[in-house]
């Protein structure tokens, strides 16, 4: 059996924002999956100690005054998530993250933040990860249009339901993936480490196609265009 046919682990966050730097932990979801179906699912709502922009509790429901009267300490979840994610890695379980250096570099950045050990030892990499944006991106390159988890779903027939809700995008990432690899069976048929090679080789090229695009357009926005995958590197305090 290929690796989709085997014990997946998707893992979402929603946020306080955009930037994985800066922005907080406000929901978190940790969910097995086997043969398409929830085996197991994990759920945390954070205390993020910073006020959520109503824009951002416009997209996923959570507002300032819920998180901090029933939000647990920011610090305990982000390490309660780690370690989750951390043991999935230890036992040789693929985690599947849409668009993984966003989440996980946030999360990193979170336990970085309160002084706890970071999601990958120095000169470690952590993984496997499948991230369905890659794949997606890498081998349907020339498709036209959106490229967001909805649009992915839409795609390869896949039920969004409670688009970003934590449980319910963790659970649709991982029937993309799925999904990716029953259409691409050279995909399905790699080495899970030899798959994450790949993706960290595809990430860097689209990357630097994007930054391309950026430069013809005269943007400054090309030289803040990072190739790393899927964490990017700690930025020094």
């Amino acid at each position: 059996m290929g690796w989709h046919e085997e014990l997946l682990v998707g893992f979402d966050l929603e946020t306080t924002g955009t930037d994985p730097r800066q922005a907080r932990i406000v929901t978190a979801a940790v969910t097995e999956v086997k043969s398409g179906e929830p085996v197991r699912h994990r759920s945390w709502l954070a205390n993020p100690g910073v006020p959520i922009p109503a824009e951002t509790t416009a997209i996923h429901g959570i507002t300032t005054e819920r998180a901090a009267a029933h939000g647990r300490p920011a610090a305990e979840v982000a390490a309660e998530i780690a370690d989750a994610l951390r043991g999935y890695w230890a036992a040789g379980v693929p985690v599947v993250v849409y668009n993984a250096p966003f989440d996980l570099t946030l999360l990193d950045e979170e336990l970085r933040r309160y002084a706890l050990p970071p999601l990958a030892a120095p000169g470690a990499r952590p993984g496997p990860v499948i991230d369905p944006l890659v794949m997606d991106r890498a081998l349907d390159k020339f498709r036209r249009g959106k490229r967001t988890l909805e649009a992915a779903c839409a795609v390869y027939g896949v039920v969004l339901d409670g688009a970003h809700d934590a449980g319910a995008d963790a659970l649709a990432a991982v029937r993309v993936a799925r999904a990716l690899a029953v259409r691409y069976p050279e995909a399905a048929e790699a080495d899970l480490w030899d798959l994450h090679s790949s993706q960290t080789g595809w990430y860097a090229a689209w990357a630097e196609d994007f930054a391309d695009w950026l430069r013809r357009k005269g943007s400054a926005d090309a030289a803040g265009v990072d190739r790393d995958w899927p964490l990017r590197a700690a930025v020094a305090s």
